[in-house]
């Protein structure tokens, strides 16, 4: 025997699982490229709002005659048709766009390896996702590699076809960069470096995780050192790089080296450093981010390299140059090392004792030196050396023309980290001074 309210049901749970599961071809395309997050949350409103309706069809057919019936579930299928639309209709005014972070890119007919290469797109050009999907890797069918279907907003044709995740940062991922570089607008560069390798810039200083990657950066990037962090080494990481790919990507493979005494140094570490850097428009679409300190090469301003006294340069800023004569790696594409003019420079240095890991929470440097430059002679002069200290990043050099100062953060005898500032000026033979705070020279004295 038939039971009216059984098959109703089964009738509404089927009409409601099928359109969530297999809505219109475009809006598939745009909730699965609103990402495959969605799956773990938890349930939306339009699920409850779902099994809502199904109990109050429950109710309404247990005493309705079978016509009636039939118009209820005619009428409900309205209903949450309108919605399924609505909610594609906000997603695509939403829009799911990105950026291309490649040098070049392809955006190809299919994801086939024979597909047609459809058109040629550089970085920082726009693109609109529309689907993703998920296809073996070429070189290991276990693996798997995310691509995009997209469509590029400038070209004049509007093409549209796929494209390796890799090679596209979205713009939600974009977003969180800026807001990086926002909180860091008023930090002056501390020191300048570039890429010995292929690296990842990532969105937080870990390694645990592939979800934080931004983009993969060309080896010889250069970028401004705005700060950095020492965190808990990853002891299962693959070798002392960071080039795993972004989440969804095939995993790229590390090339193992035998190196010695280098990785047995390695090993006795319990922490890694991680740079916060700010880079040009031409390296990255992203403003901001970090990278992993094994793979930064400092590059100490050739002006200054040669007057290292045993202790390392962890930053430095020109004390003779005005705000608007600045140059950095996020304004400059050429080797900023090798075209540094000579002038009169704030380094700050520290100690590198060997055979003692690096701490959480240890001062950045432990001496400030003041080197100035006698312009008619040619040649650099020590204008001030500091007593050890223990001082925190950032410097800040203000002022014009003679009458500068700059700021570091400094320990002082009760444990306090304060803001203390040196002034600068010249004698009557035209010599840069130094003057340190009043802390410097009571701790002097003693």
């Amino acid at each position: 025997m038939h039971n009216a309210r059984f098959g109703t049901v089964r009738v509404g749970r089927n009409m409601i699982d099928n359109s969530a599961r297999f809505p219109s071809p475009r809006c598939g395309e745009g909730l699965r490229a609103g990402l495959a997050s969605r799956s773990t949350s938890p349930p939306t409103p339009l699920r409850k709002a779902e099994m809502g309706e199904i109990v109050a069809l429950n109710q309404l057919t247990a005493k309705a005659p079978r016509s009636s019936v039939i118009l209820v579930i005619y009428i409900f299928a309205v209903i949450i048709s309108a919605i399924l639309l609505a909610g594609c209709s906000t997603f695509a005014s939403r829009g799911n766009t990105g950026v291309v972070v490649s040098q070049r890119a392809q955006i190809r007919s299919s994801t086939a390896v024979v597909a047609a290469d459809l058109l040629e797109v550089s970085r920082g050009d726009a693109v609109e996702i529309l689907d993703s999907t998920e296809v073996p890797d070429p070189t290991d069918n276990s693996r798997k590699e995310l691509w995009y279907r997209v469509r590029a907003t400038t070209d004049v044709d509007k093409t549209e076809g796929w494209i390796e995740a890799r090679n596209v940062m979205p713009e939600d991922v974009l977003e969180k960069s800026r807001k990086l570089a926002e909180e860091d607008k008023d930090i002056q560069a501390q020191a300048t470096g570039q890429l010995h390798a292929s690296s990842n810039l990532r969105l937080t200083p870990e390694r645990t995780t592939n979800d934080n990657i931004m983009m993969r950066l060309d080896s010889g990037s250069s970028f401004d050192i705005v700060g950095w962090k020492r965190v808990p080494r990853v002891k299962d990481a693959e070798g002392e790089s960071d080039v795993a790919p972004k989440a969804g990507s095939a995993a790229a493979t590390t090339r193992r080296t035998g190196r010695g005494d280098e990785r047995a140094e390695e090993e006795q570490e319990t922490t890694e450093l991680w740079y916060k850097v700010r880079l040009s428009p031409e390296n990255s679409p992203a403003p901001a981010g970090w990278i992993f300190g094994k793979q930064v090469e400092l590059t100490v301003p050739s002006d200054i390299i040669y007057y290292r006294t045993g202790r390392e340069f962890v930053a430095w800023r020109r004390l003779d140059e005005e705000p608007s004569d600045e140059t950095s790696a996020t304004t400059k594409t050429k080797d900023v090392a090798k075209e540094s003019r000579p002038g009169s420079w704030v380094i700050l240095e520290r100690s590198n004792p060997k055979n003692e890991p690096r701490k959480i929470g240890e001062p950045d440097f432990d001496r400030i030196y003041v080197l100035g430059y006698e312009k008619h002679d040619q040649d650099h002069y020590t204008a001030y050396r500091s007593p050890d200290v223990e001082g925190y990043l950032p410097v800040r050099v203000e002022g014009r023309g003679a009458n500068k100062t700059f700021t570091v953060r400094l320990k002082d005898e009760s444990g306090q980290v304060k803001d203390m500032t040196f002034s600068l000026y010249r004698d009557q033979h035209g010599v840069m001074r130094v003057t340190p705070p009043e802390q410097m020279k009571t701790a002097k004295k003693k």
